[in-house]
């Protein structure tokens, strides 16, 4: 890729602030974690992200959508191509009687705020989970009995040809920590949430609870992607974790974390190798004692 060339040319739809030259990573993950993306894009609205994709495909540039690196690992040489980040530009909200409308660069944490300032309940449960609106949703994210797909009503993607259309919640194919635009053909721009009138103390109340056990049972003051591993059936990773004696075990500056096994924390400069090595060693542990496969939530990109 001519970096000179592509840069010129991503400016004739973007600003020069919307567009990052070899960008070190580790700066867009929360894991802290990640070389360089040749170049990163911060669009603002559909036209520039669409002109975002139909330029990445003449040219036969890869190209990698992001919200906010929550639930990513990159590794250390960093990604080829062009990252298009949602997060940062791409994060207002519009509010009518019981839904929300976000875009899907919003932190999902913002969004629980704004239910709670217009009274509406539904979004309790999001209240503390790190990462964007687009990404929880296309993970279906949730905890303490809430997930996305009991609130989301309707999504706006974009294709990989430029064209914009709706999707309702059936269409979208909701499963356990799934659906159907983790296929990676279409880009989650927007959700529609349809959410209940409630009380605004009693949702306050739930919010300030949820939030409490959070800080009370997990690393939150360590990088990490959050839960490590998706829930194995009729069990809890951290539990099975916890019982093999992997609390506290460390590969390098990578760590399985001492306060909450389900998660693998950065504690010294943990590199790309430290925490992909970790995941494999606590999934065949846990494989061999208990013959349980535990699956990661994190995705790996680069290279």
């Amino acid at each position: 890729m001519d970096f000179t060339k592509t840069y010129q040319n991503l400016k004739k739809f973007l600003s020069e602030k919307q567009i990052k030259i070899d960008e070190p990573m580790r700066n867009h993950t929360s894991f802290h974690i990640g070389g360089p993306a040749d170049i990163m894009v911060l669009p603002k609205n559909p036209n520039e992200v669409c002109n975002i994709i139909k330029f990445c495909k003449q040219n036969k540039i890869p190209f990698f959508v992001m919200g906010n690196g929550t639930n990513l690992l990159i590794k250390d040489e960093g990604i080829r191509g062009v990252v298009m980040k949602l997060a940062q530009n791409y994060n207002d909200a519009e509010v009518d009687k019981h839904t929300i409308k976000c875009k899907a660069g919003m932190a999902l944490s913002t969004a629980a705020k704004i239910a709670l300032e217009n009274c509406l309940s539904g979004l309790e449960f999001a209240n503390g989970i790190p990462g964007t609106v687009g990404g929880a949703a296309v993970m279906n994210a949730g905890a303490y009995g809430g997930e996305m797909a009991d609130v989301i009503k309707k999504a706006v993607v974009m294709d990989m040809d430029g064209n914009l259309y709706e999707m309702c919640k059936t269409d979208l194919e909701y499963s356990y920590r799934r659906c159907v635009l983790q296929n990676g053909d279409r880009i989650l721009l927007e959700v529609e949430m349809e959410l209940v009138p409630g009380d605004y103390d009693d949702i306050k109340r739930k919010m300030e609870d949820y939030l409490a056990r959070r800080r009370n049972k997990q690393p939150l003051n360590l990088p990490s992607a959050g839960s490590a591993f998706k829930r194995p059936p009729d069990n809890f990773a951290g539990a099975l974790i916890e019982k093999a004696g992997l609390k506290g075990y460390r590969m390098g500056g990578a760590m399985v974390s001492d306060k909450h096994a389900g998660f693998i924390v950065n504690v010294d400069n943990a590199t790309f190798d430290d925490v992909q090595k970790l995941i494999h060693h606590v999934q065949k542990r846990i494989k061999e004692k208990f013959n349980v496969n535990l699956e990661s939530e994190i995705k790996i990109k680069g290279g």
